[in-house]
C-alpha cells in the first residue's frame, strides 16, 4: 500500500496529533472513540508522529475532549434530525464517521483546498447523508453563501478557535450566527495562560504554528451576537471521563484542578443562538 506522504506545516501540520491521539485511543482495551478510522488513516500516512508528543495522556485528552463536542453535537441531532452539521477546520477528523447521522441530516466538512484533498486521499466519505465538502479558510469571506439557510444548525469546530485572532473569531461566530435562524456553537478554547504556554505543547511548537486567541471569560461572547446564549463551559481538567486516563495522568488532572491560573487553561463551550 502506498503512503501518503505529508507537506503541511504550521497550524494544518497540528491536526496530525490529533488524528494520531485518536488513533492511539482506538488501540486501547479501554477506547473512549473506537475511531478505527483515524487508525486506518494513520497506517496510510507517512509520517514521522513522533513530532507531535502524543502519548498516553495526551491521547486519552485528545478522545475526551472529541466526545464531548461529539456528544453534544448527538445531543442537538436527536433534536433537530433534519439539521445542517457545519464542521469547520475539519482536518482529518472523523467525526462524521463517529456520529453515523441519518439521511436526514446535512453535513459539511469545512477547510482549506490542500486538506480537503487529503481527507478525499485518506478518508472514506460516508454512506447514508447528505455529505459534502468544501475547501476554503473558514476565515475567508464566501464559503458560507454556499450553504442554504433552511435548516437549524449546529457548527462545530475542535482545534480552531485559538489559532483564530479574536476579530478572525468575531466575524466567524457572527456570520454563523447572522446566516442560520438558530443552532449551536460547539467548540474548544484556550484560556490566556494556554496562549501563554504554547511552547509547552509539542505538536504547537514542532509544527513551527503560532496560537492567538485565549478566552477567560466565555460569558462576554454573549456580546458578539443577539441572542447568542452560552449554554455549558466544561473545563478540560474536569471533563467527563477522566477515569481513562492512566493513574499518572488523574494525579496531573487532579493537581491542575487545583490551580486556579491552570484550571483554566482549555475548555469545551457550547452556545445556543
Amino acid at each position: 500500500m502506498d503512503r501518503e506522504k505529508i507537506t503541511l506545516t504550521g497550524a494544518q501540520e497540528t491536526m496530525l496529533a490529533t488524528l494520531y491521539g485518536r488513533a492511539l485511543d482506538s488501540r486501547s482495551p479501554r477506547s473512549v472513540l473506537h475511531d478505527d478510522e483515524a487508525a486506518r488513516a494513520v497506517r496510510r500516512i507517512d509520517y514521522d508522529f513522533r513530532k507531535t508528543g502524543v502519548k498516553g495522556t495526551s491521547a486519552v485528552g485528545v478522545a475526551l475532549r472529541a466526545r464531548q463536542l461529539d456528544d453534544w453535537t448527538r445531543e442537538f441531532l436527536a433534536e433537530q434530525p433534519s439539521a445542517t452539521v457545519l464542521h469547520l477546520a475539519c482536518g482529518l477528523d472523523t467525526r462524521v464517521h463517529r456520529i453515523a447521522p441519518p439521511p436526514s441530516v446535512r453535513w459539511i466538512d469545512v477547510d482549506f483546498p490542500e486538506v480537503i484533498e487529503l481527507r478525499r486521499r485518506l478518508l472514506s466519505e460516508p454512506d447514508g447523508v447528505d455529505y459534502r465538502m468544501i475547501g476554503s479558510s473558514v476565515t475567508e469571506e464566501g464559503w458560507l453563501e454556499q450553504i442554504p439557510a433552511d435548516r437549524p444548525t449546529v457548527a462545530v469546530f475542535e482545534g480552531l478557535s485559538m489559532y483564530l485572532r479574536e476579530a478572525d473569531a468575531r466575524r466567524l461566530i457572527q456570520g454563523i450566527t447572522a446566516r442560520f435562524s438558530s443552532g449551536r456553537l460547539l467548540f474548544d478554547v484556550y484560556g490566556t495562560a494556554g496562549i501563554r504556554l504554547q511552547k509547552w505543547v509539542p505538536a504547537v511548537r514542532n509544527a513551527g504554528a503560532t496560537l492567538h486567541w485565549g478566552v477567560d471569560d466565555p460569558k462576554a461572547l454573549e456580546s458578539w451576537a443577539p441572542g447568542l446564549t452560552l449554554l455549558d463551559s466544561v473545563r478540560s481538567v474536569e471533563v467527563p471521563g477522566l477515569d481513562h486516563l492512566p493513574p499518572s495522568g488523574r494525579l496531573g488532572m487532579r493537581l491542575l484542578a487545583h490551580i486556579p491560573v491552570m484550571r483554566d487553561v482549555g475548555r469545551m463551550l457550547r452556545y445556543g443562538f
